[in-house]
Formats: structure tokens, C-alpha cells, sequence
């Protein structure tokens, strides 16, 4: 079975704000030949309160239009970690991760999106920092309070290596998941988000098919500055050096279209099919724009071999 080419909810206009209407998504998504959509929580008539009927509808239409329901995300984690210093607010994060298994049976579908807490979030200055072992201890109780509704639903915990400074390697990340003991626990492997550290294909390898629910597909590019820089790259390496005194060496980074970055895609589908996994690739680039879906719909296929 070829692996189902998807594209996540956030990357449609309006998608990250939450207002994108999920009928319109879904056209677009078979406009564009994509074989399945991630929606989100919050995203358009998809809450945290939303009823059975209100999912069955979605899904309703979903199949009307040949689109597969692959997973369901949400952004709420941010501000409701599992494993924040606030034990209301851990229990905040159980509960929409509980609420979010429901919704996701109701669609039709058998994954959400996880994320098991931070130690520190890249993206917001204000953030709690979190000591390692803490995260560790807080993250390994809040998924565990999650496992029996998961169970119940047969829909599974996908844990994502975000960039949240935890489960820093593929080891760890393994080890994370296995200690559960069951099989609704499983990871949401994004290939991109492990490029600045390491290889996808790695990571690949060390899960395996059994431990690999679902997987983002974005690309990543790193440029180290080393001196001697001149014309377009000099100019870009001086304004790097001036992030801190003292700074000699500099880097910068981004992440990019699919097949513009440092990924080894040839090496990372080679990855998939050897382990077995046959499942969802999901697309998430960032923000929307204009042609985004449509460009990545392409350069997917270019990746896929279709």
C-alpha cells in the first residue's frame, strides 16, 4: 500500500487562526489531490465541546468527497501543558487530550496529535522553564492518565517530538513510548523537526513500524557561518554574528518547502517502506499563504515518486 498523501489543517488559509471553515478545507484538499486532511482543535466547527453528531457530519462529508480524516491536532497544549508547575492545569491538558480521543472516534479516525509537555517552548519567551527530570516525571504521569481512554476509543496517543527541548533522541523518544506498555501509544514522527540534530531516517530505523502512528513532512535548512563569507551569504552571516557579543561562528536556519531543505528524501521514503509503515504523511508548513496548499501538493508528489 502506497503511503496516503495528507496536508494538516493549519497550512489552509485561515487554518492556523482557527477559523477556517472545515467544508472549504476539505474541497480545497481534493482540489489540490491530496488524499487525506489533519484537522485541528480549535478549527472552524471542530471545538473542544463539539458533539458526535456535529463530527459524524464532518466525517459525513469527508467521504463524500473522497477525503480521509488522518488525525486530529490542537494548539491547546501550549497553554495547557502536561507538564506545567500547575497541577490545574496538567489536569487541564488530560482532559482536552481525553476530550480530543472522543472526537477523533467520532471522525472516524484512530490518532490524535500529542504533546507531552516541554521543558522549555522555543516560541514564547514568558514560558516556564521546567527542569528535565521534572518534564519527565510530569509528562510520563499526564500521558499515562490518558492511556485508558485511548484504549476505550482505539484511538492513539501520537506523541510528537516538537521542539520543546525533551525526548531529545530517537532512543529516548522509543524508550518514552515503550514504557507505557500499550499499543495506543505510539509517536507523530516529523522528519523536519529532528534535522537540526540528527537524520529522520535515523529515527526511522529506531522506531519501526510498530511505534510509528503518524508522520509530518516538512524540510529544514541549516547554513553554518564559519568566516570568510562574502556577497549575499556575508551579508546574511554578519547580521547572524550580531545576535551576541563575542559572536565569531554563526548559523542560521529555517524551515522551507518541501525539497528546498537539507532533508534526504530519497533516504527518508526508503526509511518508511523498509520499516513497514504504509500510513498518513502529513504536510505541515507554516504558515499559510498564498499557493501554499497547491505547492506542497506538488512537492510532495515529487518526494513520493508519484
Amino acid at each position: 500500500m502506497a503511503l496516503k498523501k495528507g496536508l494538516t489543517y493549519w497550512s489552509f488559509p485561515d487554518g492556523l487562526a482557527g477559523t477556517a471553515n472545515i467544508s472549504d478545507v476539505l474541497k480545497q484538499a481534493k482540489a489540490a489531490k491530496f488524499d487525506s486532511v489533519e484537522l485541528a482543535v480549535p478549527g472552524g466547527a471542530l471545538t473542544l465541546d463539539a458533539d458526535e453528531k456535529t463530527c459524524a457530519d464532518i466525517a459525513k462529508e469527508a467521504k463524500s468527497l473522497g477525503v480521509e480524516i488522518s488525525s486530529v491536532a490542537t494548539g491547546l497544549y501550549w497553554g495547557k501543558s502536561m507538564t506545567a508547575n500547575s497541577a490545574a492545569v496538567r489536569k487541564e491538558a488530560v482532559e482536552v487530550t481525553q476530550k480530543m480521543c472522543h472526537i477523533a472516534r467520532w471522525l472516524g479516525t484512530d490518532a490524535i496529535l500529542v504533546i507531552p509537555g516541554a521543558v522549555d517552548i522555543f516560541f514564547d519567551p514568558n514560558c516556564e522553564r521546567i527542569p528535565y527530570l521534572e518534564c519527565l516525571k510530569r509528562a510520563k504521569e499526564s500521558v499515562r492518565k490518558c492511556v485508558k481512554t485511548a484504549e476505550k476509543t482505539k484511538v492513539n496517543l501520537c506523541i510528537e517530538n516538537v521542539w520543546n527541548k525533551f525526548l531529545l533522541s530517537p532512543i529516548e523518544y522509543r524508550d518514552f513510548i515503550d514504557g507505557f506498555k500499550s499499543k495506543f501509544v505510539k509517536s507523530y514522527f516529523d522528519v523536519g523537526n529532528v534535522r537540526l540534530t540528527g537524520f529522520a531516517e535515523d529515527w526511522i530505523q529506531i522506531l519501526g513500524k510498530k511505534r510509528i502512528g503518524r508522520v509530518h513532512f516538512k524540510d529544514f535548512k541549516f547554513k553554518f557561518y564559519g568566516g570568510g563569507e562574502s556577497g549575499e551569504e556575508g551579508a546574511i552571516a554578519d547580521g547572524c554574528r550580531k545576535i551576541a557579543r563575542g559572536s565569531a561562528w554563526a548559523g542560521a536556519y529555517s524551515f522551507c518547502d518541501i525539497g528546498a531543505g537539507d532533508l534526504d528524501w530519497t533516504a527518508i521514503v526508503k526509511a518508511l517502506k523498509k520499516v513497514g509503515y504504509n500510513g498518513y504523511v502529513t504536510g505541515e508548513m507554516l504558515p499559510p499563504g498564498p499557493g501554499l496548499v497547491e505547492r506542497v501538493s506538488a512537492d510532495m508528489d515529487k518526494v513520493l515518486g508519484r
